[in-house]
């Protein structure tokens, strides 16, 4: 095991319906594929993986990261374009963040294009499907390793 702080993967609203949610836009893999998919791409790293319906516990998981993490990697679904108390937590950290989207948000309905939480985010991942997250865990190992933010 890596002595090494954890990396916090947060999950935002209707994510645990992955696979049963408009399978045409975010696929038919699982929030519980995603989960292994990262601990498997994090390796030795310490990861937690958290995923809530509510904006205060997703905020409460920033926190948690703020004081225990050393990178983050969000998906924050609606809280993306609607949350000024996720973006003002996310500016309180000091690691690298990286923004993920499981469809490419641009190609979408024009309510989907601007979002509060790239404000603050190092990097930003859409469009690669369900399947991008172990993508983005590595890159975020990465960023951390290099002391990027």
């Amino acid at each position: 095991m890596i002595d090494q702080k954890p990396l916090f993967i947060l999950n935002g609203p209707n994510l645990n319906r992955l696979g049963r949610r408009e399978p045409d836009i975010y696929g038919h893999h699982t929030l519980a594929d995603v989960e292994a998919w990262c601990r498997e791409a994090a390796g030795d790293w310490p990861v937690v993986f958290r995923q809530t319906n509510s904006e205060d516990v997703l905020i409460d998981s920033v926190h948690e990261a703020i004081d225990e993490g050393c990178g983050i990697l969000i998906n924050p679904a609606a809280f993306t374009f609607t949350s000024l108390a996720l973006l003002d937590a996310l500016k309180m950290f000091k690691g690298p963040i990286i923004e993920f989207h499981i469809s490419n948000v641009h190609r979408r309905e024009e309510i989907y294009h601007k979002s509060l939480v790239s404000k603050t985010a190092t990097a930003v991942m859409a469009g690669l499907g369900a399947t991008g997250y172990p993508h983005a865990v590595r890159a975020l190992k990465l960023l951390v390793s290099e002391g990027k933010r």
